[in-house]
């Protein structure tokens, strides 16, 4: 037994060389860092099976049945304890060239939001210009009624007046004339008053003739109309209606509204007469929008519809909202435009002044076969190099470029678009921050 035993173990340790010199060999190397010496060693590549072969050659057939019960379970052991070989780790995916990838952080800062696209019907928006004027009853032209030298003009365009304020003063020497003649008028009236009142009393006692009371009566209405007369001259005039008193050469222009100085139409020393323009007055409280239309929109306006315009000095583009009030009934013939008229609706507006010159958008009635339209908010949509586009979210922090053409005015803040196939009622899109993505963008492609 202790010889067959022995023998045995001496077969088993040159089983064990002889596996080592061929795992030594040429073509079988080492695999995965195993030794021929590793029991885990024979689990691969079919070295399991060269063992068995091994055993059960010829001089060790007697010892198998010590050998295998002993060297089975280490070798099995072995194969289960074998640490499975680890998977390769995932090479990250590039970005396409028109994917754009912002960190929570940068979509913070950003200020990107998304949103779904909506439909709604569009309006026929009709663009068209104008300016902002004032209605006839709150513009007055200043000028002197009797002429004259304008000795003080103290105004400047622009210039704030409230009404009753003296805003020039011109000198004329038949304003003196005036006076007299009024002062000669109220002296000639008291004694034709006092003659009526004689005459009337011959007449009840007999004594006189009824004609004469009747001339006294005559006289005295033609003094009271001269006097009513001369005036109303010294008041339109701006003179002073007196009957005693120093007489002056000079008068003051008053301004009739409040408002401001629009022109100023003259200078200090100049001679005017009746007709000449001083200064132009306005009052804007009561501004209105005047805007030109081709003749052919002309039937698509209506009393009523909606205007919304922005002031062309505006940089900032604020809009203000309006009504039309009023549609020309003619065409110039030369133009061929219709007048149309608008109120804003907010009149004391002071950036509102009149001259201004506007550009306007007015909501005419939609088309009943008009189908609703993609719309996304004004934000959501940016130019770039004559083209429009939008960014669709892919993921959290991932967005796509996405070409769209636009299909009529901004209404109320909303484009209305033509989209590609792909974007869907359901699809989230940039709303906001879509310029700091396409710049995220840019930057990502000149790296």
């Amino acid at each position: 037994m202790a010889d067959a035993s022995g023998r045995a173990a001496g077969g088993a340790a040159e089983a064990s060389r002889a596996a080592g010199g061929a795992a030594e060999g040429p073509g079988s190397g080492r695999k995965h860092g195993l030794a021929a010496s590793d029991p885990a060693f024979y689990c691969s590549y079919g070295h399991f099976a060269r063992f068995l072969l091994l055993l059960t050659s010829a001089s060790m057939i007697s010892s198998f049945k010590y050998v295998l019960p002993l060297a089975l379970p280490l070798l099995l052991g072995a194969c289960h304890s074998q640490p499975a070989e680890a998977p390769a780790a995932a090479e990250p995916t590039a970005a396409a060239p028109d994917e754009v990838r912002l960190s929570p952080d940068e979509l913070r800062v950003a200020g990107v939001r998304t949103g779904r696209v909506s439909y709604q019907a569009t309006a026929g928006a009709l663009r068209v210009n104008g300016s902002l004027e004032a209605p006839p009853q709150s513009l007055v032209v200043l000028s002197a009624p009797l002429g004259g030298y304008i000795e003080r003009l103290p105004l400047l365009p622009g210039a704030h007046v409230s009404r009753g304020e003296a805003v020039a003063v011109v000198r004329n020497p038949e304003f003196i004339q005036v006076q007299q003649d009024y002062r000669q008028v109220l002296s000639q009236l008291d004694y034709a008053r006092a003659e009526l009142d004689r005459q009337r009393e011959l007449v009840r006692e007999e004594v006189a003739p009824a004609k004469n009371l009747q001339r006294a009566q005559a006289e005295y209405r033609s003094l009271q109309a001269q006097r009513d007369a001369l005036a109303a001259r010294l008041r339109l005039a701006g003179l002073p209606v007196q009957a005693s008193g120093p007489m002056r050469s000079t008068a003051e222009l008053r301004a009739p509204i409040s408002g401001f100085v629009r022109h100023v139409r003259a200078t200090t020393g100049q001679t005017v007469t009746s007709t000449d323009p001083v200064a132009e007055l306005v009052d804007p409280t009561h501004l209105h929008v005047e805007l030109t239309v081709f003749e052919k929109d002309a039937p698509r306006l209506q009393v009523g519809q909606r205007i919304r315009f922005t002031l062309a000095s505006d940089s900032a583009g604020k809009e203000h909202l309006g009504r039309i009030t009023l549609v020309s009934r003619s065409v110039d013939p030369e133009a061929r435009t219709v007048s149309v008229h608008a109120h804003p609706d907010e009149e004391d507006n002071p950036a509102l002044l009149p001259g201004m010159f506007v550009r306007a958008t007015v909501e005419t009635a939609a088309s009943a076969a008009q189908a609703a339209a993609p719309t996304l908010p004004e934000a959501a949509v940016v130019d770039y190099e004559g083209k429009s586009y939008i960014f669709e979210q892919l993921a959290a922090g991932r967005y796509r470029l996405v070409e769209v053409r636009r299909a009529g005015a901004v209404e109320n803040g909303a484009v209305p678009l033509v989209l590609p196939a792909r974007i869907k009622a359901e699809t989230l899109v940039a709303t906001t921050g879509a310029y700091s993505l396409l710049g995220k963008l840019k930057n990502t492609l000149d790296e």
